[in-house]
C-alpha cells in the first residue's frame, strides 16, 4: 500500500513541473504582448496570467486527503485480519485419533476430512471411519478447514492433601507393659493341629469342623494351669488356604509347628516354615501321634534338618516337643516351652492411647451385620471407640470373645469380635482407631480416591498399549494394501469381510455352551479369597472359559439367583446358607445352587461342572481282530467284488459293527462290511478260531495277505477337564 501512495506523490510531482514549465513560458509571451492589450483588454489579461500556486495547494490538499484515506482503510484490513485469526475455531486433536473422532473434534462430517485429503499422498480409497490419522494428515485437515490447532494433554487433577491414618511412632519404654504371646498353630491338614488346641482349651473345635478340616482362622485365649495366658491361632492346614496361613504368621509372636511322626514333613509343613521364616518368627516343634506304632520322632527332626530347621538334639535352638493331641501326654510341657520362649523374648505393649490391630477375620452375620474378628496390638478397644481397617470404618457397638460373651475392653494380645462396621474389611486389614467419625470418612474418601489414581493409571497404560496395538496394525495394513491397485485393495477387504460371518444360532448355542459363569458366596472373606485364588489357577480355558460374574461373603440372596439368570451361571456357596424362598425362586428361574462345607468337594464339584461343558470324546472299543490268509474274488452280476479269506485271532466280528482294514500299522479304511460269510453261508458273527469270507463296501480296496481287520465300536465317553487344582 506504500508503494501504491510514492508512485502517486511521484506522478503529482512530475504533473505539478509540467505545469510550472507552462506557466513560464506562458508568462514570456504574456510580457510581449503586454503593452499591446493592457490598455485596452485589462481584465482579460489578468485571467490569463494564472497563478501556479493555487494549483499546487489544490493538489497538496488532494494528496493529503489520499493519504489519510489510505491509512484509514490499511488499519481496517488489519484490525479485520486480527479479528479473524481471533475468531478461528479451536479443535483439540490427539496422536493417532481416528477419522471419525477428528470429524466429531471439528463438528463436520467425515466427508469433510476426505475432501481435504483428496489431493494429498494418503490413500483415501483405504480410509475408513475407524482409520488412524497421522500427525501430519490431522494437521493438513485442519488447516484446509480454517481451523486453530490445539493438542491435548491429560488433565492433571489438583494434588490433594494425604488425608490416611497411620500408626502411631514407637511408644516411650517406660509405658509398655507385659502381654500374652500370640501363639499361630502351623502344619500340614490333618496332622492335629486342631485336636492339640481342642485339648488345651477342654473343648471340642475339631467335632464342629466340616470333615474334621479347620477352613478359617480360629483365634482363641487359652488360660494355663499357671497362670500365663495365651492367644493362639488356629491356621488352615489345607493347600488351599496359603493366604490365611501367611496372615496368620504376620500377626503372631511363635510358631508352634505341628508335624505327625507317622507322616513326616509334608507340603504344607514346608510352607509354614516358609512363612515363619518370612515373618521372622521363632518356631516350637510339636511332634504329634507319638502314640501310634509307626511313630518315628527322629525322623521327622532329621527331615526337617533339609529346611534349616535344627533341633537342640541336633545342636540348633528349636525345641521339640514330643506329644500326643488325642492321649493329651506332653501338652503341659509344649505349652512351658511356648512360655519360656515368650519369656526370653520379653513380650511387651502399651496399653494406652489409640487402638492399634490387624483384622483376622471378617463375616456376614445375619443379626449382627459385618463382624470382624481381631487381634489388638496397641492401645486398649472400648465400646464407642471409632476405627478404620481398608476401606471400611465402625464405631463399636458390641464386643465379644471366642465363646461369644461380651467384654467391655479388649487389651493387647486380646482376641476379639467386633461389630459395627459400615463395610466388611478384608481380612489382613490393618486397625487404627481415630478421633471421630467424621475423620474416619475423610480416611476411608482418601484411601478410596488413592485407589481409583492407581487403577486410573493401570487403565491409562492399557489405552495406550491398545493404541500402540492398533497403530501397528494399521501401518501393517497400510503396508499391505499400499501397492495394490484400489480396484485390487478393495476386493481383498470384501473377501476379508465375507469370511467374517456372524455366528448361526446354533453356533453361537455352542459358543456359549463352553463358558462356565460362576458366582461364589462363602461364610468368611478368607473362605472366599482361598476358592478364588484356586480359581486363578485356571488354565484349561481353551476347552471351556471359566468366568466369575460375582463374589461375597454372607448367605445367598435373591441378588445372586437374578444374576445367575442373567449370566445363565452357577452359584456356589461354601459354608452359608440358602433360604427355602430362595431355592425355590431358583427352581422356577433354572438356576443351580450348590452348597458345599468342605473346599475339596466343592472344587471336584466345579471340575464336573466344566467337563460337562466339553463335548463328549469318541473312544473305539475292540471287539475282535482278523488276520488275511488269502485273495479272491467273486463276480456278482457284471461286477467282480474283492474277497479276504480270513481267521478270526481274538474276540469276534459283528456284521452290525464297524471295521477298518490295518496294513503295516497304517490305517487304510474304514467302514462297513457288504457281506461276512462262513464257507457259503451268511452269519452275523463269525467266533474266534473261525474262517470267514468278507467284502468291504468300498470296492477300490486291495487286500494283501498279511493285513488285519479290526471289528469295533464307538462309544460316547464324558471328558473331563485338564485343570487341576493341586490337590
Amino acid at each position: 500500500m506504500n508503494q501504491k501512495i510514492l508512485k502517486v506523490e511521484n506522478l503529482l510531482r512530475f504533473h505539478t513541473i509540467c505545469r510550472k514549465l507552462h506557466s513560464l513560458s506562458q508568462r514570456k509571451t504574456l510580457a510581449q504582448w503586454r503593452h499591446v492589450f493592457s490598455s485596452h483588454y485589462p481584465v482579460w489579461t489578468a485571467q490569463l496570467y494564472t497563478r501556479p500556486w493555487q494549483s499546487d495547494a489544490f493538489f497538496g490538499a488532494a494528496l493529503s486527503q489520499y493519504r489519510l484515506l489510505v491509512t484509514k482503510k490499511e488499519e481496517r484490513s488489519q484490525k479485520s485480519q486480527l479479528s479473524s485469526t481471533k475468531s478461528k475455531k479451536e479443535v483439540e486433536v490427539w496422536i493417532g485419533m481416528t477419522v471419525e473422532e477428528l470429524a466429531r473434534a471439528m463438528e463436520k462430517d467425515t466427508d469433510c476430512i476426505y475432501e481435504a485429503l483428496m489431493n494429498t499422498t494418503i490413500d483415501i480409497d483405504s480410509l475408513e471411519a475407524d482409520s488412524h490419522l497421522d500427525e501430519v494428515w490431522i494437521k493438513e485437515v485442519i488447516k484446509k478447514a480454517g481451523m486453530k490447532l490445539k493438542w491435548s494433554k491429560l488433565k492433571q487433577d489438583k494434588v490433594r492433601e494425604n488425608k490416611d491414618a497411620v500408626r502411631r511412632p514407637q511408644a516411650d519404654p517406660a509405658l509398655l507393659t507385659p502381654r500374652s504371646p500370640v501363639v499361630t498353630i502351623m502344619g500340614h491338614v490333618d496332622h492335629g493341629k486342631t485336636t492339640l488346641l481342642d485339648k488345651l482349651r477342654k473343648t471340642q473345635v475339631a467335632a464342629m469342623e466340616a470333615g474334621g478340616i479347620t477352613q478359617h482362622i480360629g483365634a482363641f485365649l487359652v488360660s494355663l494351669p499357671s497362670g500365663e495366658k495365651i492367644t493362639f491361632l488356629d491356621t488352615p492346614g489345607h493347600a488351599a488356604f496359603s493366604a490365611m496361613r501367611a496372615r496368620g504368621a504376620q500377626v503372631t509372636d511363635i510358631v508352634i509347628l505341628v508335624v505327625a511322626a507317622d507322616d513326616g514333613v509334608m507340603k504344607q509343613t514346608v510352607e509354614s516354615i516358609q512363612h515363619a521364616k518370612d515373618a521372622q518368627v521363632p518356631i516350637v516343634l510339636a511332634i504329634n501321634k507319638c502314640d501310634r506304632a509307626e511313630a518315628d520322632p527322629e525322623k521327622v527332626k532329621k527331615e526337617l534338618l533339609a529346611y534349616d530347621v535344627v533341633c537342640e538334639d541336633y545342636g540348633g535352638d528349636v525345641q521339640a516337643v514330643h506329644v500326643s493331641a488325642l492321649t493329651g501326654d506332653n501338652l503341659m510341657a509344649l505349652a512351658e516351652a511356648t512360655v519360656t520362649l515368650a519369656e526370653m523374648l520379653e513380650l511387651k505393649a502399651d496399653p494406652t492411647g489409640p487402638v492399634e490391630g490387624t483384622v483376622i477375620e471378617s463375616f456376614t452375620d445375619k443379626g449382627r451385620g459385618p463382624v470382624t474378628t481381631a487381634i489388638i496390638q496397641r492401645g486398649t478397644l472400648r465400646k464407642g471407640s471409632i476405627l478404620v481397617a481398608g476401606k471400611s470404618w465402625a464405631k463399636v457397638r458390641v464386643m465379644f470373645d471366642e465363646n461369644g460373651k461380651t467384654i467391655n475392653e479388649a487389651c493387647p494380645s486380646m482376641p476379639v469380635g467386633i461389630t459395627g462396621w459400615r463395610d466388611l474389611p478384608s481380612a489382613g486389614d490393618e486397625i487404627l482407631e481415630v478421633e471421630s467419625e467424621p475423620r474416619a470418612r475423610e480416611v476411608v474418601a482418601w484411601r478410596k480416591y488413592e485407589q481409583d489414581q492407581e487403577r486410573n493409571k493401570e487403565d491409562l497404560k492399557r489405552i495406550e498399549e491398545k493404541r500402540k496395538e492398533h497403530q501397528e496394525a494399521h501401518r501393517k495394513a497400510r503396508e499391505k494394501y499400499g501397492t495394490l491397485h484400489w480396484k485390487e485393495r478393495s476386493f481383498i477387504k470384501y473377501q476379508e469381510k465375507k469370511k467374517q460371518k456372524p455366528l448361526k444360532p446354533k453356533e453361537k448355542a455352542e459358543k456359549d455352551s463352553n463358558v462356565l459363569p460362576v458366582i461364589v458366596k462363602g461364610d468368611v472373606d478368607g473362605s472366599v479369597e482361598a476358592i478364588l485364588n484356586i480359581m486363578e489357577t485356571y488354565d484349561a480355558s481353551h476347552e471351556c472359559e471359566l468366568e466369575l460374574v460375582h463374589f461375597g461373603v454372607g448367605d445367598i440372596s435373591e441378588n445372586d439367583v437374578n444374576l445367575a439368570e442373567t449370566f445363565h451361571g452357577i452359584i456356589y456357596g461354601f459354608n452359608v446358607n440358602a433360604s427355602n424362598v430362595i431355592q425355590q425362586s431358583a427352581t422356577k428361574k433354572g438356576v443351580k445352587i450348590k452348597l458345599h462345607k468342605i473346599i475339596y468337594r466343592l472344587l471336584e464339584d466345579l471340575q464336573g461342572e466344566l467337563s460337562s461343558r466339553l463335548p463328549c470324546i469318541v473312544e473305539e472299543h475292540v471287539i475282535g481282530e482278523a488276520s488275511i490268509l488269502a485273495t479272491f474274488s467273486v463276480t456278482e452280476g457284471k461286477k467282480k467284488v474283492p474277497v479276504a479269506g480270513c481267521r478270526v485271532q481274538k474276540g469276534q466280528l459283528e456284521k452290525q459293527k464297524k471295521f477298518k482294514l490295518i496294513r503295516n500299522g497304517q490305517v487304510i479304511w474304514k467302514g462297513s462290511l457288504t457281506s461276512l460269510k462262513h464257507h457259503k453261508d451268511d452269519i452275523p458273527i463269525i467266533k474266534t478260531g473261525m474262517d470267514c469270507g468278507l467284502s468291504l463296501d468300498e470296492e477300490n480296496i486291495e487286500f494283501k495277505v498279511g493285513d488285519d481287520i479290526i471289528c469295533y465300536e464307538e462309544k460316547e465317553v464324558l471328558a473331563k477337564t485338564s485343570w487341576d487344582p493341586g490337590f
